[in-house]
C-alpha cells in the first residue's frame, strides 16, 4: 500500500528502513525540507562544522562498526567540500552514503545561486552516484545506493537530490528488491583455484600471510586466525588491516612497508609464497615494485576483480569474498591435516626461526629520554592505556606512523586512519564519528599540531556533544613527516614547514568549555594521560615532543623494501639476503 508523503519525507522514509540512527551533516537553502522533517523524527543529525568533516565523521562512523556511514551537505559549496571525504572512502573501500541537494531541476545549467555540477564533479570519486530529478525514482535510488555502497568492494554512493524533488508530493512505496543487471558482485571464490592455493601452502618452505583491509571489511577476521593457525605461517598486516590479526597474537609480524618493521619487511623479500587476502599491492607496501617478494608465489584474494593482477601477477588469483574463499579454504586445510597428520617440517622451523632474528636484530623500540619527550614515548604511553581495546582515529603523518608501530589493536575496527589518500584533518572529526557510533568505548583522536589546525573547528561539535573524545595532539611544531624528508633527501633544506605558532591548549579547550593542558616534561607524561582519560568529557592534551625526530624504518622512495634506512644519523641501507 503506497502512502503520499511529500520526496523529503520519503527520503527520511528510506534512510529509517535502512537502519540509519545517526548522520552527519551542514544544512543550507537547497536541503531546508529535508531538514525540516528531520526536525521531528528519531533519525539523530550530528551538526558539524565543515562539510569535509561531515564526510570524515561518517567514515569513523562506518570504519568503527561496517554500517554504512551516512553525511549530508547542501548544494554548491557544500557538496564540494564533501568531495575530499569522498575521495578518502574510496581510496579505503569505505561505505558511505552522501546526500547533497541541488538546485530545482528547471535551473540546472543556468549559473544558479549555489549550483555545481555535483554529479559530474564526484563521478570518478564514487563507487556509484545519482541526480535524482523525478520524484518517482528517489525511493529506489536510495536504497540502491546503500546496497551498493555495501556490498562487494565498499565504498562511498553519493546522491544529488533537486530542491524540487524533496519539495514534490508523491505516493511511496516500500522498496522489497534490488536489481542491478550491471553490478556483479563475485562472492564465493572459484573452487578449482583455492584448491591450487591448498597446493602451494602445502609446497612451500617460507609461506607468508599478507593481510590488508579487505579482512577487516568482510568481517573475517576470524577465518584469518583460524587460516594461521591451521599454517602455522607468520602474518603480516597493512596499514589498513591492524587489528585483523591481534597484536598479541604469536604468528603476527607488524606492519610492513615504507614504515614497516625490519622483520616484516625481511620477511616479504624472502618468502617463497605470499597468502595475499583483501590487499592492493599498494605502492606504500612494496616499495620499488620490480624488487617485491622477488622470491615468492603469490595467492591473491580479493572481492575486487580489478585489484588481480593490478600491480603484481598473482600464481593463483582468486576473485571472491574473502570471508567466504578462506571458510572454504580452512575447511580444506583441516581436512588434509587430519588425513596427514602434523609432520613436522624443517624448512618451516627455519623461517620461523629467521623471522625471530629479524626481530630482536632491530625491534620496533620505544625510545625515552629524560630531557624530552619522545614520540614514540608518547605512543608507548597511549598503548599502555589503551591495552589493546580502545578506539584510535589517527591523522596523517608521522604520529600516524609511530601509532602504527607500537600502539596495539587485538580487534579490527580500533585503527581508524587515511590510509589510501592520506588527508589531513581526517583524525579529529573520524573520531567523533566512531565515538558516536561507540559511546561506551574510549577514543583517541592521535593528531599533529599540522593536521588538528585543519580540523579545530570541530572542537565545538566534541563540545557540543559533550564526546568524552580525547585529543592527544602530537606538537613537535613542523609539519613532521615533510620536514623529515627535507631533512634526508633535500639536504636539510626546511621550505614552508614551520608550524611556529599553536594554541594555548588550556585556554583553547576552555573557550570551548572543556579541559586542556600542554605538557612538555617526560615525567609529565603517564600521568597527564591517566588525568584526560579519566576525565568524563573530553580532554585537549598538547604534548610537545622532540621537533627532530624522525620515522624509522624507512624506505625511500624508488628503494626496495629490504633497503631500508634504519636510524639517524647517516642513511644505512640493508642489502638483500
Amino acid at each position: 500500500m503506497s502512502t503520499l508523503m511529500s520526496g523529503a519525507r520519503m527520503l527520511v522514509e528510506c534512510l529509517s528502513r535502512e537502519g540509519v540512527d545517526c548522520m552527519f551533516g551542514y544544512p543550507g537553502g537547497v536541503t531546508l525540507p529535508f531538514y525540516d522533517v528531520l526536525y521531528d523524527h528519531h533519525i539523530r543529525h550530528v551538526l558539524v562544522r565543515h562539510e569535509e568533516n561531515a564526510a570524515f565523521a561518517a567514515e569513523g562512523y562506518a570504519r568503527a562498526t561496517g554500517k554504512v556511514g551516512v553525511c549530508c551537505a547542501t548544494s554548491g559549496p557544500g557538496a564540494t567540500n564533501l568531495t575530499t571525504g569522498l575521495v578518502d572512502a574510496m581510496m579505503d573501500s569505505i561505505p558511505i552514503v552522501a546526500i547533497t541537494g541541488q538546485v530545482p531541476t528547471k535551473l540546472i545549467g543556468s549559473d544558479a545561486f549555489q549550483e555545481a555540477d555535483t554529479f559530474g564533479i564526484t563521478r570518478s570519486c564514487t563507487k556509484h552516484n545519482y541526480l535524482v530529478k523525478r520524484l518517482e525514482d528517489l525511493a529506489q535510488i536510495v536504497h540502491e545506493a546503500f546496497y551498493i555502497a555495501a556490498s562487494g568492494r565498499p565504498g562511498p554512493v553519493l546522491v544529488d537530490v533537486t530542491k524540487d524533488v524533496l519539495q514534490g508530493q508523491g505516493h511511496y512505496q516500500p522498496v522489497t528488491a534490488i536489481h542491478l543487471p550491471g553490478y556483479k558482485v563475485f562472492t564465493e571464490g572459484h573452487t578449482g583455484q583455492i584448491r591450487r592455493a591448498l597446493q602451494l601452502i602445502g609446497e612451500a618452505e617460507r609461506p607468508l600471510v599478507y593481510s590488508g583491509g579487505g579482512i577487516v571489511a568482510a568481517g573475517a577476521a576470524a577465518e584469518l586466525r583460524e587460516l594461521v593457525e591451521l599454517t602455522d605461517a607468520p602474518v603480516v598486516t597493512t596499514l589498513m588491516g591492524l587489528g585483523a590479526l591481534g597484536s598479541s597474537h604469536p604468528n603476527f609480524i607488524s606492519m610492513p612497508g615504507m614504515h614497516g618493521s625490519y622483520a616484516a619487511n625481511m620477511a616479504m623479500t624472502n618468502a617463497d609464497l605470499l597468502i595475499a587476502l583483501g590487499v592492493r599491492f599498494d605502492d606504500r607496501v612494496t616499495g620499488r615494485l620490480a624488487a617485491f617478494a622477488p622470491h615468492a608465489k603469490v595467492i591473491h584474494v580479493d572481492i575486487d576483480p580489478a585489484e588481480i593482477g593490478k600491480n603484481r601477477a598473482p600464481e593463483v588469483p582468486i576473485v571472491g569474498d574473502v570471508k567466504r574463499v578462506l571458510t572454504k579454504l580452512n575447511k580444506l586445510l583441516a581436512e588434509a591435516r587430519s588425513a596427514n597428520g602434523e609432520q613436522p617440517h624443517a624448512a618451516r622451523r627455519a623461517w620461523w626461526h629467521q623471522i625471530r632474528q629479524w626481530k630482536e636484530e632491530h625491534p620496533l623500540r620505544a625510545a625515552t629520554s629524560p630531557d624530552e619527550i619522545k614520540p614514540q614515548h608518547l605512543m608507548a604511553e597511549i598503548d599502555r592505556l589503551c591495552a589493546g581495546q580502545a578506539i584510535v582515529a589517527s591523522d596523517v603523518g608521522q604520529h600516524q606512523m609511530w601509532a602504527a608501530q607500537l600502539i596495539r589493536f587485538h580487534e579490527p575496527r580500533l585503527f581508524l586512519n587515511s590510509g589510501g589518500l592520506g588527508s589531513m584533518g581526517f583524525g579529529l572529526p573520524a573520531a567523533i564519528g566512531a565515538q558516536f557510533a561507540c559511546p561506551g568505548k574510549l577514543v583517541f583522536a592521535i593528531v599533529g599540531d599540522g593536521g588538528f589546525q585543519m580540523s579545530i573547528p570541530e572542537l565545538a561539535t566534541i563540545a557540543s556533544y559533550q564526546l568524552p573524545i580525547k585529543i592527544v595532539v602530537m606538537n613537535n611544531g613542523f609539519l613532521g613527516m615533510v620536514r623529515q624528508w627535507q631533512e634526508l633527501f633535500y639536504n636539510n633544506r626546511l621550505s614552508a614547514v614551520t608550524l611556529d605558532s599553536f594554541p594555548d591548549a588550556e585556554k583553547l579547550a576552555g573557550a570551548y568549555g572543556f579541559k586542556g593542558r600542554t605538557i612538555e616534561q617526560p615525567r609529565e607524561l603517564a600521568a597527564a594521560l591517566e588525568t584526560a582519560v579519566n576525565e568524563p568529557g573530553p580532554y585537549l592534551l598538547n604534548v610537545k615532543v622532540s621537533p627532530a625526530e624522525c620515522v624509522y624504518p624507512m624506505v625511500p622512495s624508488g628503494a626496495a623494501i629490504n633497503e631500508m634506512v634504519l636510524g639517524p644519523p647517516n642513511p644505512v641501507a640493508v642489502p638483500a639476503k
